[in-house]
């Protein structure tokens, strides 16, 4: 049996065992189990709404995850993709509300450009507190999320807020800045191309230039980079501008396609999932993509089941993280199964 087929047999003992897992805590619960799983498909593939909101989902994670990949790649530990996320978010808003009669020629590419800086600043601090200071990248990004939310909670209640109405957020922006919707009748905006384009040049970044091989080196062996002259300080910085700044343009396709506004809460915890789309693609920018995609589809089709079979969201919530444990553990876990393969490259 050659690695391929081990790996894949891996692969659908996870899918045995987290069925078998779900099957378990939607008896538990007193629901249905044959109707749960036939809400959870028709939540995912039922109708063309369906399938289009799960690349809804898919692009915000996609952008952050891909920011996460290439943090991770020069061993910069990026945690804070939801603080950047907000930040991107903000940058937008502002562009939009204080230029109001750019056309949308200029308007959607000024709102994503001042995303990608403003996310990529926001990353940029703890990538330059790391790398010439040595304070941990960890504990600073994830500062960074919780400073990043309250601002935006404050801006919604002061310079970005809507005067005309009662909550706090921002008022409607300008129809130039609104992404155009691919699918009628759906959710599915223009992002999810802007996600694909981001994919495709992370990869040539990562892979096909020199600046991606002095990143992916220093993420290696920092210690043998600087013994061949490699800055392990300049490839950090540029891994941390790039990182965030795509969180940053995963706020701006929030805001632009789906919410035409800014809000307190517009993420629901992206930017952490990225972190796990990321270890689940293994950072690569293609896997990234089918990660994504698949988180995505588990988000989608939980919510579907919660609605179709009255499953609490607390089950989806075990499953999807029992999933994900699984995969990540998949190397340890089957390593009886996937072993052999290894002795049959080595020979």
């Amino acid at each position: 049996m050659g690695h391929k087929v081990r790996s894949a047999v891996s692969f659908l003992l996870v899918a045995l065992i987290s069925v078998a897992l779900a099957m378990l805590l939607i008896s538990l619960t007193g629901s249905e189990v044959g109707r749960a799983f036939a809400g959870f498909f028709r939540g995912i593939v039922g109708s063309s709404y369906s399938i289009a909101e799960v690349f809804v989902k898919a692009t915000p994670l996609t952008l952050a995850g891909l920011g996460v990949a290439v943090a991770f790649r020069s061993g910069f530990i990026n945690i804070g993709t939801e603080g950047q996320l907000y930040m991107g978010a903000i940058a937008a808003t502002a562009i939009a509300m204080y230029l109001p009669n750019l056309p949308a020629l200029l308007m959607i590419p000024a709102c994503m450009l001042g995303a990608f800086l403003l996310g990529g600043l926001w990353a940029l601090i703890p990538g330059l507190l790391k790398s010439r200071f040595g304070i941990s990248d960890v504990l600073n990004t994830i500062m960074f999320n919780y400073i990043a939310i309250a601002i935006v909670g404050i801006l919604v209640q002061t310079a970005l807020k809507d005067p005309n109405n009662y909550f706090p957020q921002s008022p409607p922006l300008p129809a130039a800045s609104a992404l155009a919707v691919i699918i009628k009748s759906t959710r599915l905006h223009s992002g999810i191309f802007i996600a694909l384009a981001a994919a495709a040049l992370v990869y040539l970044f990562i892979f096909k230039t020199p600046a991606g091989f002095r990143m992916r080196a220093v993420g290696l062996n920092p210690r043998a980079c600087k013994c061949v002259g490699i800055s392990a300080l300049s490839c950090v910085l540029i891994s941390s501008l790039i990182s965030g700044g795509l969180a940053g343009v995963a706020g701006f396709c929030e805001v632009m396609g789906l919410h035409h506004k800014l809000l307190p809460g517009i993420s629901p915890s992206y930017g952490y999932l990225a972190i796990i789309v990321t270890l689940l693609g293994k950072n690569n920018p293609l896997g990234v993509v089918l990660a994504a995609i698949g988180i995505a589809a588990l988000q989608v089709g939980s919510l579907a089941m919660q609605r179709a079979a009255s499953v609490p969201s607390a089950i989806a919530e075990i499953i999807m993280g029992v999933v994900v444990i699984l995969i990540l553990a998949r190397q340890t876990l089957f390593k009886g199964l996937l072993q052999p393969a290894r002795k049959e490259e080595k020979a």
